[in-house]
């Protein structure tokens, strides 16, 4: 086996980040066209559906068509294929893929429990231009700030201070020893407005509350009933085979939560052996700890919506309180930008957003892994395991203000730039941007261009649900 090359010096970094700018201008970053663009946006959005479950899509749309925002959350594969159509730097880092304002939030750390805040959505994640996160992050913190009615110079302050925290960030990242960087942590969190309301909402959204929000008692089969139905019930109310039924099983709340059947719930269940073997061992040992006790089918975000996911309820074995432990079983397609890409590939898509999350994270959820379920067809799909809502919460758009999109701005710009750092190579990223606030101002009219053609397609949906309707 070859030996790795050994790392450029630093001036080497540098002259590849300052050799950048002459494949695309810092300035550069303005020039939106949409003559560029592929001539119709829901086409592609379309095409992206197929493989989806058919009867989820017009849910999906429906999220979308709320506003230009939310069309902007499901519209992954337009703004790919737009920035796609565009030059690009070539200073490739791990992008989120999916970087917009409401998929950053707070979770608690593997580690004490301590409650973090980062990004925590990256279904879309992949090797990629450094700059596409942030023309996506951007172009949302305008859409957020018109969402919000926030007038123009306190969205455009807002967009400017991010490429600014970013850009002081990244210089600060390219100074500092290897394992530093790597281990950065933020410590202003609890004075930067919103971020104390997102944690308060976070230290209350616990298992206990989940158990509470997500089930109910599991009703007893009625006396006089046919044995196979009786047998369904109990299969479904306790799909672990030994002890007394369970308590509690999931609420029917369709289409959004429904009870999976003993079917899916087998399939789902089986497929816990192959994710397993994708933990680390101490990790193993604390799931082996619970028991399976009910799974459902559940919806999810906005850009999801159609994709099969799963949760599964957990009971710890141990005596004394109730214990409760959730998984999200999310489906995975290939990554938005995978066309764009051809170097990038990976031949698990769960493996995929994992190994994309372990990159730009510090600290990643512990349960974090994937696996494989096949469907009615036997096709096998590829999926994503993590905790479902254990101290999460995200960004409330209504509660924005001028000062708090401000402030949410500065820390997105140094939580991205941690994230390309740990990934990419800061020393040719901060050698690109420079000192002068030119690619900050380019940033900001790349924005304003792409979240007013959001808003033309959004229309465009808009009046396509209407004729179809």
């Amino acid at each position: 086996m070859a030996s790795p090359a050994p790392p450029l010096e630093p001036a080497a970094r540098r002259a590849l980040g300052e050799a950048a700018r002459k494949r695309l201008a810092r300035s550069g970053h303005a020039v939106f066209s949409l003559a560029h663009c592929p001539k119709d946006p829901l086409r592609l959005l379309h095409e992206s559906e197929r493989g989806r479950v058919p009867a989820l899509v017009a849910l999906k749309h429906q999220r979308m068509v709320a506003s230009p925002f939310g069309f902007f959350r499901g519209a992954v594969p337009i703004m790919a294929a737009d920035l796609a159509a565009h030059p690009n730097t070539g200073l490739l880092t791990q992008l989120c893929g999916d970087a917009h304002v409401e998929n950053l939030g707070a979770y608690a750390s593997p580690l004490d429990g301590r409650l973090l805040f980062n990004i925590n959505d990256f279904d879309e994640t992949i090797p990629g231009p450094f700059e596409w996160d942030l023309k996506r992050l951007a172009a949302s913190l305008l859409l957020a700030g018109r969402e919000a009615a926030i007038k123009r110079p306190g969205r455009e302050e807002a967009v400017l201070h991010f490429a600014e925290r970013y850009r002081g960030s990244m210089v600060d990242f390219a100074a500092m020893p290897i394992l530093e960087m790597v281990r950065h942590q933020i410590h202003r969190l609890a004075r930067v407005d919103p971020i104390p309301a997102i944690l308060h909402q976070a230290q209350r959204s616990t298992p206990e509350k989940t158990l509470k929000s997500l089930t109910e008692p599991t009703p007893k089969p009625k006396p006089g009933a046919p044995s196979s139905t009786r047998s369904l019930t109990a299969r479904q109310g306790r799909v672990h085979a030994a002890g007394n039924a369970a308590s509690r099983c999931f609420r029917s709340n369709p289409p959004v939560l429904r009870r999976a059947t003993a079917t899916e719930a087998a399939a789902v269940l089986a497929s816990l052996a192959t994710y397993t073997a994708t933990l680390q061992p101490e990790r193993r040992h604390f799931l082996a700890q619970y028991r399976a006790v009910d799974v459902a089918f559940k919806v999810v975000g906005t850009g999801s919506v159609g994709l099969r996911d799963f949760c599964i309820y957990f009971e710890g074995t141990h005596a004394g309180s109730p214990d409760p432990l959730f998984l999200q079983i999310k489906e995975e397609t290939h990554s938005a930008y995978a066309n764009y890409l051809p170097a990038a590939s990976s031949p698990h898509q769960g493996q995929r957003v994992v190994n994309g999350q372990r990159a730009m994270q510090l600290s990643s959820d512990p349960f974090l892994g994937y696996t494989s379920i096949p469907d009615a067809q036997g096709k096998h799909r590829d999926y994503l395991v993590r905790q479902l809502n254990d101290h999460k919460a995200s960004l409330d758009l209504t509660a924005l203000d001028a000062q708090s999109l401000l402030g949410y701005a500065d820390l997105c710009g140094e939580i991205f730039a941690h994230g390309h750092a740990r990934s990419g190579d800061p020393v040719a990223l901060s050698a690109y941007l420079g000192d002068s606030d030119r690619f900050d101002h380019a940033l900001l009219r790349f924005a304003e261009a792409y979240a007013d053609k959001t808003e033309h397609d959004w229309a465009l949906l808009k009046k396509s649900m209407k004729n179809s309707g």
